[in-house]
């Protein structure tokens, strides 16, 4: 209860008041709170520029730090560093890699003579501008900026075209500048035609290699898949033309090609293509069309959506009006100004993704570089899902405000799998495959579309095939091209997992085989609750043991608050050594953030890791520092709400029996690590999948499960919210009369005027819809039932070590043995007991198995071969088969120098005992703490062959226990030099 006050203090001053008099103030016109500048710097990665929902042209500045290269931010734009090359056609919101995806054609106004290639100038020194950010604005729909150079350029779209209107100063040139090669990751080509007789531009660029600059994916992932063709015509005839290629300037010219790569620095400097078109005019109006199949549709999406008298204002107005009927999704009563700049900016960048990718005629690029045509039935064909981010909060949200779009968003998913041999990719940039990340995300997207109640796809068509994916093995994966961090295989070596029953650290052809492993648990307990819900029982029995292969990467004994997810090899053992603050074995985070990432069986895992209340207390921990604040990043440890593996733990109280819990998280991280200003994200956007997280955590609901519809229950931010499906579907209404900076525990819910005590929403509700009712109060409150599993019941602790040996009144333990400190005299490179080479001689140990030893029988591993055969007391927790014991006997020997620890025995009824462990060197010639000499050998073996003739011990040592109680375990400090060789409990 102590953290819990202090929470409440906390939050109450972190949050802002909301005032009384605004409670009722239904938000009516939630533009005026859309600021696309906010996720700008602080690693956002978000654009500022000008876009429709879910548009395929997105126009926004290409920012410099002085390489030409590269971008000031990963996708073009960074708050600070306000110097621009150029405003480009397309944009992906939030993506990480640096430089990021897309950016393509770069168009700057120049108010100067073009005298030299603008490619050669490396260094964006003369063909770029500096600009003040108090001469910036951004509104979603429309993006102005007057640059230093005097030039304003002011910018609005519709899904496929643009308007765009620049000024120039009095008496200066006017030129505007076309890098059709400068997309943010390069390009393989790019062309430029002008044709000052119709007053048009045309071209086009040859790109994709979306993360193909990053140090783990290599050369493999510097491919090309998409060509965007652009149509620009202008208001005003041309002055003059030229083009350019690599350094040289073709005054008069007016076509050029040529690509620049995709390397970066040096490599790439001064290649490339482009042109220019002068004028004689100061205001030009420029109109552009897009398309990713040809320049005729270019054309053809210009002329459908832009008409010939639109202007930028014209365009801007019905973009605000079309912005106002999306965001208007869910609308909001009271809440300060703040708030609503948080909440309706975090909705504005939930719908910039999926982008449209489909021209007006019906005609799409597929991912086997084809042009096809959209099926009947479905309305767009979309592309960009960064399925790793966004399957955790992103899609459950489209699927719950737009299902429509979430249905065509599937079918485009699946025609793109069908176009690439079956292939579910993991991150689709336009309509390439980039096997960014891991897992196989898609099946817990599509699988929560429908139980969402989205059917507008080809439900047993998708279905299949991801079923097909999961179960037939493909050869690519067994590739380790571009991995770790871009594998090509989905689903890498299931023919091993499917053995296994984990993806092995060792042979998986992954990022991580642990991580991966958490992955495929989550995607196959998707198909196995699809497959129930299509009538499909044969799948589903098949699939739903999958679910549960969680914990055969969960280690109980790999740390001492009572286990971990940890990386495991091929023959089973485990991959040592091991710290939870350590990314070996995972994706991106760490194990003690990656451990939580069961949410389709909590209960399983609370059991695993001693039940719910020792769960709830590492909850505790790992989001609280020591002094009991709160933990925002930073600390491998504890929480990283900047990341997308661990943002459900928040709600996961819930299922521990403590949602007063969940509510004053869900508040405190929303109101420490979101906030207004560029800096307002925590992290990348990753597609909105971060904003996507604030919107559900403000109306106090999150996703159970990535691919179920059950709604887990916080506190809602504002008075009232009405979540609107579909436009005209059902609507959700939430009543929180109470809700305010101090009022952050839920007292009670009703649903629909009855009483509702579980702590979560039915399915029915996201697809019926209903009216909830929160009352709240200041004070923590018992309310709330946990919610229901759907897996099957499994043994409570997982991996624990196989039962003693009785001989008598002893035990004989089976320690989890991590290091291999024996060798033979044939292959002494097979040890390493010390980290330095060297080894105990096989051949002067007795063989494995019951062995009588200092008086004591043990159970001796195996001595031969590379089994690991001593445990290192790395700090872990090691279980023994519970009993009841009056001393531990331990055969253990130290390396590099004396070795000491206290070890703390552990009994079933919670209650500790300790004794110390103080254990002499190895090569010692006698004890130094009293211990008994239990083996010796004359001499050491070395991995370099030799052998140094120095004697070496193993020793025995008694540890009493109390025989009164149960013991289960113990757990020591961390002292990896000392070494347990075999380990017997005494009756």
């Amino acid at each position: 209860m102590i953290r819990s006050l202090l929470a409440v203090a906390l939050v109450g001053a972190l949050l802002p008041a909301v005032p009384a008099e605004a409670a009722a103030a239904k938000v009516t016109d939630p533009v005026r709170y859309a600021d696309p500048l906010i996720g700008s710097a602080n690693g956002g990665n978000t654009y500022p520029g000008a876009v429709r929902p879910f548009g395929m042209i997105s126009w926004s500045p290409t920012n410099t730090a002085g390489d030409q290269t590269n971008a000031a931010g990963a996708n073009g734009y960074s708050y600070a560093t306000p110097r621009t090359r150029g405003f480009a056609l397309t944009h992906v919101n939030g993506a990480g890699c640096h430089p990021g995806a897309a950016g393509d054609v770069p168009i700057l106004p120049f108010a100067g003579a073009v005298t030299s290639s603008p490619t050669a100038d490396t260094t964006d020194a003369v063909y770029a501008s500096n600009f003040s950010h108090d001469n910036e604005n951004a509104q979603p729909g429309r993006y102005t900026v007057t640059l230093d150079s005097g030039v304003k350029a002011d910018l609005s779209v519709t899904t496929r075209a643009g308007v765009g209107e620049f000024t120039f100063p009095a008496g200066s040139p006017a030129n505007l500048l076309f890098r059709v090669s400068n997309s943010l990751n390069g390009s393989e080509d790019a062309e430029i035609t002008i044709d000052p007789a119709t007053r048009t531009v045309t071209g086009s660029v040859l790109t994709g290699a979306f993360c193909g600059r990053r140090a783990n994916g290599g050369d493999n992932n510097r491919k090309t898949y998409y060509r965007l063709y652009f149509v620009a015509s202008f208001d005003k005839a041309f002055s003059g033309t030229g083009t350019w290629v690599n350094d040289q300037l073709q005054p008069g010219s007016t076509t050029a090609h040529g690509g620049e790569g995709y390397l970066t620095g040096a490599a790439r400097a001064g290649k490339g293509s482009g042109g220019y078109v002068s004028f004689d005019a100061t205001d030009v109006q420029m109109k552009v069309g897009i398309s990713y199949t040809s320049l005729d549709a270019a054309r053809g999406n210009l002329a459908a959506e832009v008409k010939p008298r639109d202007t930028v204002a014209s365009v801007a107005a019905d973009a605000r009006q079309e912005w106002n009927r999306q965001l208007r999704s869910i609308e909001v009563a009271g809440g300060s100004a703040d708030q609503l700049t948080t909440f309706y900016t975090a909705l504005y960048h939930s719908f910039l993704e999926p982008n449209v990718a489909s021209d007006v005629g019906g005609t799409y690029l597929g991912s086997d570089q084809q042009v096809h045509r959209l099926a009947p039935g479905q309305r767009a064909q979309y592309g960009n899902f960064s399925g790793w981010d966004e399957y955790r909060a992103h899609t459950q949200l489209l699927a719950l405000l737009e299902p429509g779009i979430a249905g065509d968003f599937a079918q485009s998913l699946y025609n793109l799998a069908q176009q690439n041999g079956g292939v579910w990719d993991r991150w689709i940039h336009v309509n390439g495959p980039t096997h960014v990340m891991t897992g196989d995300p898609s099946a817990p997207t599509l699988a929560g579309f429908y139980a969402m109640g989205v059917r507008n796809f080809d439900v047993r068509g998708a279905f299949d095939s991801l079923y097909r994916q999961a179960t037939v093995p493909n050869p690519a994966g067994l590739s380790d091209a571009g991995c770790p961090g871009q594998c090509e295989g989905q689903r890498p070596n299931l023919a091993e997992y499917l053995k296994l029953g984990y993806a092995p650290q060792d042979v998986c052809h992954c990022w991580g085989g642990a991580a991966e492993t958490l992955e495929d648990s989550a995607a196959d307990f998707a198909l196995a609750d699809w497959a129930q819900r299509l009538g499909n029982r044969k799948v589903y029995r098949e699939m739903l043991p999958r679910a549960s292969w969680w914990r055969n990467t969960f280690n109980p004994s790999a740390g001492p608050e009572g286990g971990y997810q940890q990386a495991r090899d091929s023959d089973g053992t485990w991959v040592w050594p091991f710290s939870s603050t350590s990314d070996l074995g995972f994706a991106q985070g760490t194990s003690a953030t990656y451990t939580w990432m069961v949410q389709h069986d909590v209960s399983g895992l609370a059991a695993a890791m001693g039940g719910k209340d020792v769960a709830a207390q590492r909850l505790d921990a790992f989001f609280h520092r020591p002094d009991g604040s709160w933990a925002t990043g930073g600390d491998g440890f504890r929480y990283d709400p900047t990341n997308e593996p661990g943002i459900h733990t928040p709600w996961l109280y819930n299922a521990l029996g403590q949602p007063w819990k969940t509510q004053e998280t869900v508040r405190a991280m929303a109101s420490l690590v979101y906030k207004t200003g560029p800096g307002g994200l925590p992290g990348n956007d990753d597609l909105g999948t971060m904003s996507a997280w604030y919107v559900f955590a403000a109306l106090g609901l999150y996703p159970q499960t990535p691919s179920r519809a059950e709604m887990l229950l916080s506190s809602p931010m504002f008075p009232k919210a009405w979540v609107k499906r579909d436009g005209g579907g059902p609507t959700i209404t939430i009543n929180a009369p109470g809700a305010s900076a101090s009022n952050i525990y839920v007292q009670n819910v009703r649903l629909d005027g009855r009483a509702h005590a579980e702590s979560w929403l039915p399915e029915s509700v996201v697809n019926s819809g209903g009216e909830v009712t929160f009352t709240l109060g200041s004070t923590p409150s018992t309310w709330g039932t946990p919610p229901v599993d759907h897996v099957q019941p499994a043994p409570a602790v997982p991996n624990l070590p196989a039962a003693c040996t009785p001989a008598g009144a002893d035990c004989l333990q089976n320690p989890q043995y991590d290091i291999d400190g024996i060798a033979t005299a044939d292959a002494k490179a097979q040890g390493n007991l010390d980290g330095k080479g060297w080894s105990f001689p096989a051949e002067q140990l007795p063989p494995s198995g019951v062995q009588t030893l200092a008086s004591v029988p043990y159970l001796v591993p195996p001595t031969t071969g590379t089994a690991g055969n001593f445990s290192s007391l790395r700090g872990q927790r090691d279980y023994v088969t519970p009993g009841k014991y009056r001393s531990v006997e331990l055969l253990a020997t130290a390396v590099n120098g004396d070795q000491q620890t206290d070890v703390t025995f552990t009994y079933s009824d919670g209650t500790t005992s300790t004794a110390h462990l103080a254990i002499t060197d190895w090569a010692a010639t006698a004890a130094h703490f009293g211990e008994e000499t239990a083996l010796t050998a004359s001499t050491r073996y070395n991995v370099n062959g030799t052998a140094d003739g120095r004697t070496v011990r193993i020793w025995h040592v008694s540890l009493p226990a109390d025989p009164t109680r149960t013991l289960t375990s113990f757990t020591t400090t961390a002292v990896p030099n000392l070494k347990v060789f075999a380990l017997t409990t005494r009756g």
